[in-house]
């Protein structure tokens, strides 16, 4: 079965327990295999048979919930020209959410037409928008429930005295005409909510206060034109008021927490240079297409991803890759759309435009894991369903108890009414998304992507690490580690041997050759090269012959080579490096060593993960030499060495069984079983798609240092979910019993509607409010530059 997973553009879901219509609704759905709805960004991660049905049909679905869907959708700037919209023309303004579709973080496909992408245009509202709606619902319900408090036997004994009603009206009934307001468009979300969630044949938290507005009200009316009585239009009235503005900030904290994917929304630049006809043309970024000429200027932003054809410049790539150095860029090299220029002009041909570009994918992966759920959230989901069914058989128990008991069907409803308000399960439905968005975005921003909330919870118990050596913690590539001189001095050596290798193809010969140039040797010209394969190369220098390379080389070429270098390139070598010799006229009189050098941040990052009281070990194929010298420089505390590739896994699997919880820290394609194996995968982010397809997490920044920051984030992140739910849940069991009036005996304890409504708004702020403390995580700050070239020890 072909899955595709697009994440959908929702609108509507006022409440965070509304998720979970639209996942009733789509999980019923032919083709549909999973759904994971997220009222804090508004949007909706659907995984679905791409031969079954389509995102037309999904966007379709969703509509039919009575939500606000334009299909997949990415911000105007950034789209497809030749898409079109899942649905009707927009009514508001675009509201700038980048989604995108992945079968498996495969590269993406061309999609028939109604696959297409829909723009960031759509019929719902923005956050902001419905903030503000929040915000003036509230307003009515609060200037309304004032006047109808007055003219309630309530208000009536706060004052002391009675206000009559005007127009000679009875009271009841000019609270009634006050509350129609009220009730028909503050509280409107309340009842068609409710209406949603019945259809989708599911129960939230819209269904419980529509049951307790509802009920109060309508009793009031039945009463109010059957003669007159004791009424609960004020009940209702306030009740409404204090839900509204208890999730109006509710919902601007919930904005707060997607501040990081707006930030990465903002990135990509409104418009572009192309290049049309030979001249510079501006044009919107949507209207650029694979394979356009854009001219890049110094300091402009680069639209699109493409590959430099001409010109050479560094660019600022910190705010997509979190990457803090510039990169050097020039012909043949590939750059990320919404990036800086910073020096030089380029031209660049575009490769990936709208969803395929490597920004959209990134937005779209922490999209994703937002709406994922961690395994602590469905247990919620499934706790937040059933405490509504027992806040509605628990408010009619309420009521036919107090009305057995001679309480009166006022005094009875009271009870009941305030013991389904007071339940409303929006804090346990927000206790873990609003945490796992906080906690995805501080990552976002380091570029550390995680690409689940399973992952962001496996981070937090994380144990021990194994890190693959080649790539990882070291660079990769040879570089000169040590280097002593006898009879001649540094740069003069440096000078005489980059000549003789800069003439070679050999990678040691060209890492001898960048030394030499950041050292500031002069290479003079070379003649009568001679490349010894296997053991080195010969040529004359100046009219001096020089020879570099083994021992072998140096016994063809009879050279005399004192015992002082002899012993000491036998050091070396006995612990993993590469020992050049160097002999200029017969006579030794260096030794240069090379070795795979450790990144600049290798160190740090194990100090870091020992602070965190967390294992590491190096997975290595080379000898154990090599690999314990590298470990050594790092402080690691477990080397495996000469391990093939195929017996990378086992290794993994027998930490595992030591009842270890392990993550694996790989970017190579012989990683692959590793990563999948461990219990999170970590790929670096400069690695094969293969390490990053198998993986749980990205280090965008290809740096070691990160991997501790993914922890940190982990750890914090599932702190604050598991004070959110322990919250959430304490806050039910000590207020139920006191709503229902258990105390009220006893110590005439009795909780009003209106209280329980405050109660329940103020206890969904306090988890929102905690999730937002998440982004005063102390984390380390990016590494400045080197201020050397690297360790290398001279001795003359």
């Amino acid at each position: 079965m072909p899955t595709s997973t697009a994440v959908l553009d929702v609108h509507g879901l006022h409440w965070a327990t509304s998720a979970a219509v639209v996942e009733s609704a789509l999980t019923r759905r032919p083709g549909v295999t999973g759904v994971h709805a997220n009222a804090a960004n508004q949007t909706a991660t659907v995984t679905y048979d791409s031969t079954a049905t389509s995102v037309a049909d999904l966007t379709n679905w969703v509509r039919e919930c009575g939500f606000h869907c334009a299909g997949r959708s990415v911000p105007d700037h950034m789209c497809d020209p030749m898409s079109e919209p899942a649905g009707p023309p927009a009514e508001h303004p675009a509201d700038h959410q980048v989604v995108g579709e992945h079968a498996h973080h495969a590269p993406a496909t061309q999609h028939s037409p109604h696959e297409m992408m829909g723009h960031g245009g759509h019929a719902g509202m923005s956050m902001d928008a419905m903030v503000r709606d929040m915000r003036n619902r509230f307003l009515v319900a609060l200037v309304l429930s004032i006047p109808i408090m007055l003219f309630s036997p309530m208000g009536r004994d706060m004052l002391g005295f009675h206000v009559p009603a005007p127009f000679g009206l009875r009271d009841d009934v000019f609270s009634f005409l006050l509350s129609l307001p009220v009730v028909f468009y503050s509280a409107w979300i309340f009842f068609d909510g409710a209406w949603r969630a019945l259809r989708a044949r599911t129960l939230d938290m819209m269904v419980l206060v529509a049951v307790a507005v509802g009920a109060g009200w309508l009793y009031s009316v039945a009463i109010t034109f059957t003669g007159g009585g004791e009424v609960f239009y004020e009940a209702a009235s306030v009740l409404t008021a204090f839900v509204l503005l208890g999730h109006w900030f509710e919902m601007r904290a919930r904005g707060g927490a997607n501040e990081a994917i707006r930030t990465l929304l903002e990135l990509a630049p409104p418009m572009a240079v192309v290049i049309r006809g030979g001249e510079p043309v501006e044009v919107p970024t949507a209207d650029v297409v694979a394979g356009d000429l854009l001219l890049i200027r110094p300091g402009a932003k680069i639209a699109v991803d493409g590959t430099v054809e001409e010109g050479a410049s560094d660019v600022d790539e910190s705010m997509v890759t979190g990457e803090s150095l510039p990169v050097s860029k020039a012909a043949g090299d590939t750059v990320i759309g919404a990036s800086i220029n910073t020096t030089g002009t380029l031209r660049v041909r575009a490769t990936n435009v709208g969803s395929d570009s490597v920004l959209a994918q990134i937005v779209a992966m922490v999209q994703q894991a937002q709406n994922s759920k961690a395994p602590g959230q469905r247990l919620a989901d499934r706790a937040a369903f059933w405490l509504v069914l027992v806040a509605l058989i628990g408010g009619t128990v309420t009521f036919l108890v107090w009305w057995s008991v001679g309480a009166g069907v006022q005094t009875a409803l009271l009870f009941a009414i305030t013991v389904v308000v007071i339940t409303c399960p929006d804090a346990l439905g927000l206790a873990t998304p609003t945490a796992i968005m906080v906690g995805t975005g501080l990552g976002a921003k380091r570029g550390v992507l995680f690409k689940n909330a399973t992952a962001l919870e496996t981070a937090a118990r994380i144990d021990t690490v194994v890190m693959d050596k080649t790539g990882t913690l070291t660079k990769g590539e040879p570089e000169v580690t040590d280097l002593i001189a006898e009879a001649i001095s540094e740069p003069e050596l440096l000078g005489l041997v980059a000549a003789v290798e800069k003439e070679s193809e050999h990678p040691l010969a060209a890492a001898i050759v960048r030394h030499a140039t950041a050292r500031g040797a002069t290479a003079a010209s070379a003649t009568g090269f001679r490349n010894v394969p296997g053991h080195g190369a010969t040529a004359t220098v100046d009219g001096r012959r020089v020879a570099v390379g083994n021992r072998k080389l140096m016994v063809d070429e009879d050279v005399d080579v004192p015992a002082a270098l002899m012993g000491r390139r036998d050091e070396w070598a006995s612990t993993g490096r590469t020992a050049v010799l160097v002999a200029v006229d017969g006579r030794g009189v260096g030794v240069i060593a090379l070795a795979d050098a450790a990144r600049e941040t290798s160190a740090a990052a194990v100090r870091d993960l020992h602070d965190l009281g967390v294992q590491v070990v190096m997975l290595s194929g080379d000898n154990q030499a090599t690999a314990r010298r590298i470990a050594d420089q790092l402080g690691i505390d477990t080397v495996i060495a000469e391990v093939l590739p195929g017996d990378k896994a086992a290794e993994i699997a027998d930490l595992q069984k030591a009842g270890r919880k392990v993550a694996m820290v790989g970017d190579g394609v012989n990683d692959a079983p590793a990563l999948a194996q461990a219990d999170l995968g970590v790929a670096i982010g400069a690695g094969t798609d293969v390490a990053i397809e198998t993986a749980d997490l990205v280090l965008m920044r290809s740096d070691p240092l990160d991997v501790p920051i993914a922890l940190r984030i982990g750890r914090g992140t599932l702190r604050k979910m598991r004070q959110n739910l322990w919250w959430a849940v304490g806050y039910n069991v000590i207020a139920l019993p006191i709503a229902a009036g258990v105390f009220q005996p006893a110590f005439g304890l009795v909780l009003r509607p209106e209280i329980a409504a405050l109660s329940m708004s103020g206890s969904s702020l306090i988890v929102a409010v905690n999730a937002l403390m998440l982004k005063g995580l102390k984390l380390p700050a990016p590494p400045a530059a080197p201020s050397n070239p690297g360790p290398v020890t001279v001795t003359q």
